[in-house]
């Protein structure tokens, strides 16, 4: 390995499912700093994309870099490059949070994650949370994002009441997962939750709070609260639809806060689901966008090269820009007052001051993500119980680590 930039001209192959514009302005930014570079941007819906990703990385036409939405199989199969070796060359332990890299840390032979090599490297940070309607919740009497639980639940009621939606929740691709793990996480704190989805000895998800989590889901969906046709709605259709003034809330993550903010600019905020009192340590889900370098890529330097670009202050302001934190904490940022941007920058300081951010539970294991897929919808439609969901997700975990 080296990191030294060639000098000779080179085309950078990228593959991705990244919708937001991040990916694609980080190489314009790359090629300008070294043009003899050129990006070559691959995009794939995120559906096909993770299907046959494992199919691509093996193949002779592999990516220098490629999208990981969750690590899988991928390290195992020998199909990944360990990337330790540039994080210590370019000082990414040092730049980046542990906590940020540790989501794709595995021992490459054994399940578990937040140990191990590290098989990723991060392009900007998501945070799943709450977004809301100032205008309609101004309607219902509601003159802020609410600041606990109980004033989060009665403002659902209020909205059900005067005839709004409440939650706009696209489910098609098990958006409903994000409504639960925020529940789980609220009711338990960040420790647990993120024992279980890195697959440490003994967790289990089949307990008293992720049960009240699914409880209270499947209660919400029988009231009414979320939509209708969640099941066969996607989150663009949801997201169309909460921008024209269908819901109150939507849960969903930041790399939708740009096209909220220009559909309603000064009129949409962004807060994580708030938990019993008002001062307990803040807790979110989020994850990073981040990039692999497949072990059949043919400028492995060059793409490492890429992924510390990705650490810069330009970078920065590039993954901020278009709804992602910056990979580096001291990158300097700015959002305009009262903009979905501006809340989820203080959302996130928060998460971060409490240490509560929490990986994703869909990337727990490799099937997991079909798994709460086809359940959640299952426990929306109320076709099963609440208890049946939480031990079909349990299943799951222990194929994977016991």
């Amino acid at each position: 390995m080296s990191t030294k930039m060639p000098t000779e001209k080179v085309t950078l192959s990228v593959l991705t499912s990244d919708t937001s514009e991040t990916t694609k302005a980080l190489a314009k930014a790359f090629e300008k700093k070294y043009p003899n570079v050129t990006v070559d941007y691959r995009f794939t819906g995120v559906d096909s994309y993770d299907t046959s990703l494992e199919l691509t990385l093996g193949s002779d036409k592999a990516p220098d870099l490629a999208l990981l939405n969750k690590l899988g199989n991928t390290a195992k199969a020998g199909l990944l490059r360990n990337l330790d070796p540039y994080a210590n060359a370019y000082g990414w332990t040092q730049k980046v949070p542990s906590s940020q890299l540790d989501q794709w840390r595995a021992d490459g032979k054994n399940p578990g994650l937040g140990k191990g090599k590290l098989w990723a490297a991060p392009a900007g940070f998501s945070l799943v949370g709450v977004y809301y309607n100032k205008d309609m919740a101004r309607k219902l009497g509601i003159r802020e994002a609410p600041k606990t639980f109980g004033e989060f639940e009665s403002a659902l009621a209020r909205a059900k009441a005067a005839g709004e939606l409440p939650i706009q929740l696209p489910n098609m691709q098990g958006q409903s997962s994000y409504i639960f793990q925020a529940l789980t996480n609220v009711f338990q704190g960040a420790g647990k939750s993120t024992e279980w989805a890195f697959g440490a000895p003994g967790s289990t998800i089949e307990n008293e709070t992720s049960s009240a989590a699914a409880e209270k889901l499947a209660a919400w969906a029988k009231k009414g609260y979320v939509s209708s046709n969640a099941n066969g709605t996607d989150g663009p259709g949801a997201m169309n639809a909460f921008t024209k003034g269908k819901g109150l809330f939507m849960f969903d993550g930041n790399w939708d806060a740009t096209a909220i903010d220009k559909a309603l600019p000064g009129r949409a905020g962004f807060f994580t689901l708030p938990r019993k009192s008002a001062d307990a340590p803040a807790v979110g889900v989020g994850t990073s966008l981040a990039y692999a370098v497949p072990a059949r890529a043919q400028h492995p330097d060059v793409a490492a090269a890429f992924l510390d670009f990705m650490t810069s202050s330009e970078a920065g302001a590039i993954e901020f820009a278009s709804g992602y934190m910056p990979v580096t904490p001291g990158a300097k940022i700015t959002a305009p007052e009262h903009s979905v941007l501006s809340d989820y920058a203080a959302s996130w300081k928060k998460v971060g001051d409490s240490d509560g951010l929490v990986p994703y539970i869909n990337n727990s294991t490799p099937t997991m993500n079909d798994t709460v897929t086809s359940q959640g919808q299952q426990l929306v439609a109320g076709k099963i119980t609440p208890a049946d969901y939480v031990k079909a997700l349990q299943t799951d975990w222990e194929k994977s680590y016991k």
